[in-house]
């Protein structure tokens, strides 16, 4: 059921509990207290609405950052991905599989804002090896959601 709950609010994080009742067929009370378990064992993160911020006219730069790292003692990687996501401008840290380790996505209000991040906060750490920064241009999909609508061909076909 728990998993069921997690689904319909990833899908939908604005699903009332009388709603997710519903649609699984169970009671609310269950709903209620399923959720606040899941908050509590922190499976629940948070909220998030996703929001198309150019439609929205709000000039931002997003970029991701691939970083090479060498590995701290004591700390692994653990250690300078902390150091790294407590940086405001840093939306995300993962660590990742191939020719990098980290995968840090940024955000600013201008590319030199965010290439003067990674030139002057991220470059020069002791563990940095090598960065390779790739800025969004144009979202298509995120999170599941389509950003642009394709319009439709409302022509009418005329066969001779």
């Amino acid at each position: 059921m728990k998993n069921k709950i997690l689904s319909l609010l990833e899908s939908d994080s604005r699903l009332t509990s009388s709603k997710i009742a519903v649609m699984l067929g169970i009671e609310e009370g269950e709903v209620k207290a399923a959720i606040r378990e899941l908050e509590d064992e922190n499976i629940i993160l948070g909220y998030n609405t996703l929001i198309n911020w150019e439609l929205a006219g709000r000039e931002t730069t997003r970029a991701h950052i691939e970083i090479k790292l060498t590995p701290q003692r004591g700390g692994g990687f653990d250690t300078v991905a902390e150091r790294i996501y407590k940086f405001p401008q840093v939306k995300s840290v993962t660590l990742i599989s191939g020719a990098f380790d980290l995968l840090v996505t940024v955000e600013g209000k201008s590319l030199k804002e965010v290439a003067m991040f990674v030139s002057e906060r991220l470059a020069p750490m002791e563990s940095v090896v090598s960065t390779a920064t790739h800025f969004e241009l144009k979202t298509y999909k995120k999170d599941g959601v389509l950003f642009t609508e394709k319009e439709e061909d409302n022509r009418e076909v005329i066969s001779i």
